[in-house]
């Protein structure tokens, strides 16, 4: 039976109600059910199926993109392994969050560091080997420790990659809790071991430690945060976000990859996401900051969405909001090429 892409989308379809193939799709999405070190509320190793159950619901045309779906979109098998490992590494961080015995705590960190290291050598080399057959790979979190690879593997594709990074928070924390591979220091783990990064803009900010601002504000320009009290105060003021918006994407290099953390977005829109703030973006402006960056002619290689939570009772709405931005993302993304 041919694909209808008006018809609704059957219960054990693929991403999106597709029936396409990661072999025969450009975009690959790689789901990693990770959180082995979230600090408050927790969730998002339960994210990728969360997206994934909702995607189903997400018309195909797209007012701004068209038809993303053409190119084939198929999401990976959510590995057995990167699920076991979050589910040992969350019991074991456990005495180090709750500040048990000195000796409990450090060999907890040397295990969930050691199940980081696991995860992030596995979602490097997935990115990689499907990097080389030319297909465009998005990380699915889990929260937001998981893409570390992926923008490694990323990095090494693309030389002077920028990264355009939508969160509440900096996450430049030094080895946030003891955790060298914490949700809270990805951002602080690419600008030491990723030379191949050579920006950082972030966007939506507004949670963060004075050693945070420190670093940006001693980065000699490597970072550039646009912090969310000043955008929105700017607007306030009278400033478009049109405006805002290119102002952010000058910043970026030719070669662009997103890591957008939900909690970037207003806290309505994701409620159940482990630490949200308020403030943030909303949906549109968020779509605005895609559709900014093809307007400026940058390409956008790569993604990542994380720290998506499902509600404790099922609630689909976190879920629902990610689907269609997920989807928004993949169109910009196929559009910038």
């Amino acid at each position: 039976m041919p694909f209808d892409p008006n018809a609704a989308a059957l219960p054990d379809s693929g991403v999106f109600g597709l029936p396409f193939s990661p072999d025969d799709s450009k975009v690959v999405l790689l789901p990693v059910p990770f959180e082995a070190t979230t600090s408050y509320g927790g969730g998002t190793a339960d994210g990728p199926r969360a997206i994934l159950e909702a995607s189903r619901q997400v018309d195909l045309f797209d007012l701004e993109t068209g038809k993303p779906y053409e190119a084939g979109i198929a999401m990976l098998d959510e590995p057995a392994e990167v699920r076991a490992w979050s589910d040992e590494g969350k019991a074991l961080a456990r005495p180090v969050t709750a500040h048990d015995s000195a000796d409990a705590e450090a060999r907890a960190l040397e295990r969930v560091n050691a199940l980081s290291e696991k995860m992030n050598a596995w979602v490097y080399g997935t990115t990689k080997a499907w990097l080389s057959r030319r297909k465009i790979v998005g990380v699915i979190g889990g929260d937001h420790s998981t893409p570390f690879g992926a923008i490694r593997a990323y990095a090494e594709a693309y030389p002077r990659l920028g990264v355009l990074h939508l969160d509440a928070h900096a996450d430049l924390r030094s080895a946030y809790e003891g955790f060298t591979y914490s949700h809270a220091s990805i951002m602080f783990n690419v600008l030491e071991q990723l030379p191949g990064v050579t920006k950082l803009v972030q966007v939506g900010i507004r949670d963060f430690g004075e050693a945070e601002h420190d670093l940006i504000v001693g980065s000699d320009g490597r970072v550039h945060t646009f912090f969310d009290a000043r955008l929105a105060r700017a607007r306030l003021d009278g400033v478009p976000w049109r405006e805002q918006v290119d102002q952010i994407v000058q910043e970026l290099p030719q070669h662009v990859y997103l890591s957008w953390d939900i909690d970037g977005l207003d806290p309505v829109l994701c409620p159940n996401t482990g630490t949200p703030v308020p403030g943030g973006l909303s949906f549109h402006q968020a779509t605005a900051l895609l559709e900014g960056v093809v307007r400026a002619g940058k390409t956008i290689v790569g993604f990542d969405l994380n720290e998506v939570a499902p509600g404790p009772e099922g609630d689909e709405w976190d879920g629902n909001v990610a689907a269609r931005l997920l989807y928004k993302m993949i169109g910009w993304t196929l559009k910038s090429q």
